[in-house]
This record gives C-alpha cells, structure tokens and sequence, in this order.
C-alpha cells in the first residue's frame, strides 16, 4: 500500500487585497511502496476574485490548512502519476531483448 506525503515547498505572495495574499504555491506529493519512492510536484495558482469566506492571515497558515487548497483533482492526478512510477517500479516492465538470428 503506497503512503502519500504533501509538503509546500514555497508560496509566492501579494500585498492586495491582504497581507501576504498567497497568489501561488508550489508542492510536491512523495509516495512511499515497498520500499520504493517516487515524487511529482505541482504548483497551484489563486484568484483572489474567487476568494470564498474570511482569509486566514498568512502568519496563521499551517500546512494543513494550505495542502488542502489543492484541487481534489490535482491531488488525484498527482497521485495516480506516482502510484504509476511506483508500479513501474516494483513490477519492471517487461523489455524486449536483442535475440540473435537463428541462422
């Protein structure tokens, strides 16, 4: 069974129409299966005109609160592009070999 892990490695802000308005992100998922390890990373853009409800301050952000401004569907394709790294892995792909004439 494959273990995801989500980590923010940077957030790119603005000064409108908040302090420190996160405006982009760029993360990375790392997936773990048996013994093997695979990562893509994705970036996630905001528009502020879509902003839903109160912002939260950008010294109140945790992890969890911005891992979870990824799309369900980024999320989803992100995993299923690591899940097939990882296959790859641990069951290789068979590869034809250069056999040698017969005669």
């Amino acid at each position: 069974m494959t273990t995801f892990t989500t980590t923010i490695l940077v957030m790119n802000t603005i000064q409108q129409p908040d302090p420190n308005y996160v405006v982009s992100m760029l993360w990375e998922l790392v997936g773990v299966d048996s013994g093997f390890t695979s990562s893509v990373r994705g970036i996630t853009h905001f528009d502020s005109s879509e902003q839903v409800g109160a912002v939260t301050p950008y010294d109140q952000l945790t992890p969890e609160i911005v891992v979870g401004w990824i799309s369900p569907q980024d999320m989803l394709n992100a995993q299923e592009c690591v899940q097939g790294q990882l296959n790859s892995m641990i069951t290789p792909p068979v590869t034809p070999q250069n056999t040698p004439l017969p005669w």
